[in-house]
């Protein structure tokens, strides 16, 4: 299993199987190209052309081609190919006007891109275990804590790559409280967060608490659907959930820094078994493989940061998970938006509520939460196509 720094990916919004990792594509076909491109073609396949105009997906990958050489999209949703959803095809052009180079590459979600028969880790594998219970059993046994395992598998350095993506996650958090107006695309959605942030001051303690949260995951997912500047938890459609929660423990309950940060690889833990087991993208297995990750993850944070056991972190992640599963992924216009930054927010809470209600137990609990992985692989592969970030089903065909 590969290190947090794949998961935790720093980058511009709205989506980081239809922006990052394009642009990432891009930027990689043309710097083996560059000396001889004179100009470019890039199909789109699948899901990435579907939504992918909503996604800014041609725009993120014009900006990087069309400094070199003039470029043209082409868009082919009908045609999907067999290894990903989510395929897209370079295509290099010389002086004479032939073709000289061309590249099929996947996004299969969290920015990272991978050719046909490639595994998907797109870095070294550094964690010896890759389920949930066999961590557990190593912590139980050697009396260590989640963080603790990951501190022990990155080593040192990975603090303060934490420290950084905390650092973006709060300057996401701050930006999107004191912005306002209407989010690009067409769709004429509002910024809501400085609403919720302002209404939630004047209620009592138990609403106020509810409110920020819900504004603090409003303003990191707004943030991402204007293309500002975010950590993909696991993905830029998710990205609200994990700083929602974390930001608001951070500043009404005055957790310091440190702890903030071994919460982050706590819930960066549970989301790169997620990674290697199942996914999250939203084209392979729905947006249970986004939010209900972001979920499961924000969960688990909560959980150690109010002194859960190892069991009661787990069931926490485990029931933040269960409860998404089957949430399709059907993005309004292919945009980032509508029903995304609403499930952002819902997320968020419900995490707090699996931390509460895992509280109250011994951990104990029938379904484990490498079963609920499993579960959720299978119900993403049994989830009809056109409920994956196609723009055919469900509120994506709501006019």
């Amino acid at each position: 299993m590969e290190s947090l720094r794949q998961l935790y990916k720093i980058g511009l919004g709205p989506s980081s199987s239809h922006t990052m990792g394009p642009r990432k594509a891009a930027e990689i076909f043309v710097e083996r190209t560059r000396d001889r491109a004179l100009r470019y073609e890039v199909t789109l396949y699948g899901a990435l052309a579907a939504t992918g105009r909503g996604h800014l997906t041609d725009q993120a990958i014009l900006e990087v081609l069309t400094g070199v050489a003039p470029a043209e999209i082409i868009w082919k949703p009908e045609t999907v190919l067999p290894f990903h959803t989510n395929g897209m095809t370079f295509h290099a052009f010389g002086s004479d006007g032939s073709e000289f180079d061309s590249w099929t590459v996947y996004s299969v979600g969290g920015g990272d891109i991978v050719e046909e028969g490639q595994p998907r880790s797109a870095g070294p594998d550094i964690y010896p275990l890759t389920r949930i219970s066999d961590i557990m059993k190593y912590c139980e046994e050697n009396g260590t804590s989640y963080w603790e395992y990951v501190d022990e598998c990155e080593g040192a350095a990975i603090w303060d790559y934490l420290a950084e993506v905390w650092g973006v996650m709060k300057a996401a958090v701050e930006r999107g409280i004191e912005a306002e107006g209407v989010l690009p695309g067409g769709l004429g959605v509002r910024r809501k967060a400085v609403s919720y942030y302002v209404h939630a001051e004047g209620y009592n303690k138990s609403l106020k608490s509810r409110g920020l949260v819900y504004a603090y995951a409003l303003a990191v997912s707004e943030e991402n659907a204007s293309g500002g500047k975010i950590v993909t938890a696991p993905t830029c459609g998710s990205c609200g959930v994990v700083p929602a929660v974390l930001y608001h423990l951070y500043t009404s309950k005055g957790f310091s820094e440190k702890r903030i940060l071994r919460a982050l690889a706590t819930a960066g833990l549970f989301g790169n078994v997620v990674k290697q087991n199942a996914s999250v993208s939203g084209a392979e297995v729905g947006c249970q493989g986004e939010v209900g990750v972001a979920c499961a993850m924000a969960a688990a944070a909560a959980s150690q940061l109010f002194g859960g056991t190892v069991a009661q972190i787990e069931y926490s992640a485990e029931m933040g998970l269960e409860h998404h599963l089957g949430l399709t992924c059907d993005p309004v216009c292919g945009l980032v938006q509508i029903p995304c930054i609403e499930r952002n927010a819902y997320a968020a809470a419900r995490a707090l509520d699996a931390n509460l209600y895992a509280a109250f137990s011994d951990g104990k609990h029938r379904v484990t939460f490498d079963r609920i992985v499993e579960v959720m692989k299978q119900t993403g592969h049994d989830i009809p196509s056109l409920y994956k970030e196609t723009a055919l089903g469900g509120l994506a065909v709501i006019k």
